[in-house]
């Protein structure tokens, strides 16, 4: 654990920081990545939504994008009010995808309303889809349209996270479970790296939603299938472990102070599921001139200015370009009737406890983000260098980075 002196502090405090493209970076919650996922796309794709804005804008809040080839792909994503992603990359990207092969796209957002996604979903097997895509507002609404679309004889992927107790056909996400690895695993890089490293060094641990999302339980068994064996020999002591109920970033600052108090005052490392959990928790650090390591996900812009000025140790991006354009692949086989294509892409499979069954998935490989390979995040096109370092310009030079 390492105290601040009153400069730090002070920079730490007022520092400029930009706030987008950083929310649209968050996977799934007040402010949060939803769960899941979440890192973001490039300038290129960027432009592309640009060029193909007025088709986009219209598919994302209700609308279709004609194809040559006989057949419909509906989708319908969360909302837009958690996460902007949808609707600026989502959307237009398995949209391009699905037009490009020639067939037509139905791409909806259920507007955060499960009635919606309901609605949405009934309309769209009525109308005879070909293949469902579906990122419900709550796994429950996502379970009953998929009996439905079952019984009509439509395909169904769950897109980002998995509906448990449900009957799609396949998954497309990350591999979540590995993005908690990662994270456990940077947060002991990052606590051996000090210069005279505790032992056992004083963990708090602050999950996502797992009330409301199965890749917050993902993430939370990886870290601690890692957590776990270093606390056996010693290495750690995880001095408290919560799940922030609806991964709200107000709830996790409130759990994160009880549990630093409850520790009276000391943690030497924090391992948190996303960025705004880590915020949260920096947020409450810098109350206390504290800077210890801690880690999150998404790549958001706060996230990779954390990282950059020593908050945060580590962040983990999550390029929705590829997970988009993973589920359009899987779409696209299943509209053609080829399952032999569709099984040479879904060739994991994530158990399902609550249906007791092995779902057919595609899962995606996420990259840990620390201060020297931020750039990765750049190269890959998700963020600029000068979305980046707007405000922290000094600490970007120092870090080799130059917008």
């Amino acid at each position: 654990m390492r105290v601040m002196s009153s400069d730090m502090f002070a920079h730490a405090t007022f520092v400029g920081r930009a706030d987008l493209p950083g929310a649209l970076l968050s996977p799934r919650k007040a402010g949060v990545m939803r769960k899941t996922t979440v890192g973001l796309i490039g300038a290129g794709v960027a432009l592309a939504v640009t060029i193909t804005g007025c088709s986009s804008s219209k598919k994302s809040s209700g609308g279709s994008s004609g194809g040559s080839k006989s057949g419909t792909i509906g989708v319908i994503l969360p909302d837009t009010v958690t996460s902007t992603r949808y609707t600026l990359y989502d959307a237009p990207l398995i949209t391009k995808a699905i037009t490009n092969a020639g067939y037509k796209a139905d791409v909806q957002n259920a507007q955060g309303s499960n009635d919606k996604f309901a609605s949405i979903a009934q309309t769209m097997i009525n109308e005879g889809v070909k293949v469902l895509i579906i990122d419900p507002p709550d796994p429950s609404a996502g379970v009953s349209v998929e009996k439905k679309a079952q019984s009509a004889g439509i395909p169904v992927i769950d897109y980002d996270r998995l509906n448990l107790g449900g009957s799609a056909n396949y998954y497309v996400s990350f591999d979540n479970q590995d993005v908690g690895v990662q994270q456990a695993n940077g947060l002991l890089k990052c606590l051996s790296a000090e210069k005279n490293p505790p032992k056992p060094a004083q963990i708090i641990q602050l999950n996502g939603g797992t009330d409301i999302d199965n890749n917050a339980t993902l993430f939370k068994n990886g870290a601690n299938s890692v957590l776990t064996k270093a606390q056996a020999d010693g290495t750690i002591k995880v001095v408290s472990s919560t799940d922030v109920s609806k991964w709200d970033n107000t709830v996790a600052k409130t759990d994160f102070q009880q549990a630093l108090t409850s520790n009276g005052g000391k943690v030497d490392g924090v391992l948190a599921a996303n960025d705004g959990i880590a915020g949260s928790a920096i947020s409450v650090l810098k109350t206390q001139h504290l800077v210890v390591p801690v880690t999150g996900q998404d790549a958001t812009v706060q996230g990779l200015q954390y990282v950059i000025e020593g908050d945060q140790c580590l962040t983990v991006f999550k390029d929705v370009t590829k997970e988009a354009n993973a589920v359009a692949a899987l779409a696209l086989a299943l509209i053609k009737g080829d399952k032999s294509k569709a099984g040479a892409l879904a060739t994991q499979k994530l158990h399902d406890p609550t249906g007791n069954r092995d779902v057919p998935s595609y899962l995606l490989k996420a990259e840990s983000i620390f201060k020297d390979n931020v750039k990765d995040v750049i190269d890959a096109g998700a963020l600029t260098a000068a979305q980046i370092c707007k405000g922290i310009e000094t600490a970007c030079q120092k870090a080799g980075i130059s917008p």
